[in-house]
């Protein structure tokens, strides 16, 4: 588009469509907050184990991450909008089923069934919803859009955390549980009530999942900067996938705090992701893919250590903001690049392969985090996670990512577009 065409536009923030998609998935972002204090606290409060909460994130990351081999092959056969719908609904069902089961006292088997299914379920929908921001607005608006949509869940992350405290503080943190599962009915209806631009299907012959989830693997081997950044990311998953549970226990267990100020440190210190959200975009253009991905992954080594060694809760919360913030600006960046440059028909079975692939050590790495946390205590466990990523950081260094531009044109030997191909054989 030209930059006349461009400037003629109306604002971001005034598109109807894109706006209705903004609100519907802010409010289930804010819900979203109350599962993520909640389960870990429903665990804690009923065994006293942080060790049981890293193996419920295990199991429900797992679930996760083979949700990712078919969820990318359904999200780039079938309609997007709709398959978003149908897994807010199962999740609300789903999560509804917990406060109701929790009426009879604790039921932390029933969680170890509910989360897997319901993290699945989320895997599909988040390929979904990442695929449709293609089709909602013009490919350059597309960083400008994440940033804005990653902004708004942050602010609704802060609400919902201080919320959630004071919720299962007075009433339980079964009856957060039930919020969050009302959350999804919003979003439903929010999607119910746009219409996204038509997108191009692919219309080759039908393969294996598997065969077809190989598809977007092979275009991520193919791109070096993606390739690179789905191992680095990798390793950083495997670092950090249990660092909320890290949190929890350390906030609850080593200073003697309540659970809502667990909330009220979770919800202050998602303002660190409000403020990635807003700087990504400016980031970006000033210094290029490269610089800021690396530069957001070193300071959450220094957080992420950072956080353990901090005995007072204003500091932990501090430290916690500032590695949130770095996630976001590391998150939206890769988010971005592959939306830029992968062809519509793969852009599905791209994303989950790339989520699958990163996420595959996540399970393992919440065992290992929260087991050494209980054994070792926390200083120690995020001394080592945070130097991890700091090593995550110079491997950016070493590999293509130092040399991608702020966009993929000033870069076409590392982030031009592979050959499209339906499937591997293609």
């Amino acid at each position: 588009m030209s930059r006349s065409g461009a400037a003629g536009r109306a604002p971001l923030w005034r598109d109807r469509t894109f706006g209705t998609y903004w609100v519907a998935q802010s409010l289930s972002a804010a819900g979203d907050s109350f599962a993520y204090l909640a389960v870990p606290l429903l665990v804690l409060q009923a065994t006293g184990s942080v060790a049981r909460m890293g193996l419920l994130t295990a199991v429900a990351g797992a679930a996760s991450v083979a949700a990712g081999v078919f969820g990318g092959v359904l999200v780039d056969r079938y309609d997007r909008r709709t398959l978003m719908i149908v897994a807010d609904l199962t999740r609300l069902v789903l999560y509804g089923l917990v406060p109701l089961a929790w009426l009879a006292g604790p039921q932390v088997w029933l969680l170890f069934v509910v989360l897997p299914i319901c993290e699945a379920a989320g895997m599909v929908f988040q390929v979904a919803a990442v695929t449709a921001v293609r089709n909602l607005v013009d490919r350059d608006r597309i960083t400008e859009a994440n940033g804005r949509l990653q902004a708004t869940y942050a602010a609704a992350a802060v609400l919902g955390p201080l919320l959630a405290g004071v919720v299962a503080a007075r009433f339980g943190p079964a009856t957060a549980v039930a919020v969050n599962a009302a959350s999804f009915a919003l979003s439903a209806a929010g999607l119910w009530l746009i219409r996204l631009r038509p997108a191009p299907v692919d219309t080759g012959p039908r393969e294996r999942p598997l065969v077809e989830f190989l598809a977007g693997a092979r275009f991520l081997w193919r791109q070096p900067v993606l390739r690179a950044l789905t191992v680095l990311l990798s390793v950083f998953i495997f670092l950090t996938y249990g660092f909320v549970d890290v949190l929890i226990y350390h906030v609850t267990h080593d200073l003697g705090r309540s659970e809502g100020t667990v909330g009220t440190v979770l919800g202050l210190a998602a303002l660190g992701t409000v403020t990635g959200a807003l700087l990504v975009a400016p980031l970006r253009r000033r210094r290029g893919f490269g610089a800021t991905w690396i530069g957001a992954h070193a300071v959450c080594g220094f957080a992420v250590a950072g956080v353990g060694l901090a005995t007072s809760v204003p500091a932990v919360t501090a430290l916690t903001a500032v590695y949130l913030c770095c996630v976001s600006v590391g998150g939206i960046c890769s988010m971005s690049l592959r939306q830029e440059i992968t062809p519509d028909h793969l852009l599905g079975r791209v994303t989950s392969a790339f989520w699958s692939t990163h996420y595959a050590l996540g399970p393992a790495g919440a065992v290992v985090l929260t087991w050494a946390a209980g054994r070792y205590g926390v200083a120690v466990v995020t001394l080592a996670a945070g130097a991890g990523c700091l090593l995550v950081a110079v491997g950016g260094l070493f590999s293509p990512i130092r040399r991608a531009g702020a966009e993929p044109t000033a870069a076409p030997s590392a982030l031009s577009a592979a050959p499209a191909g339906g499937t591997v054989g293609g």
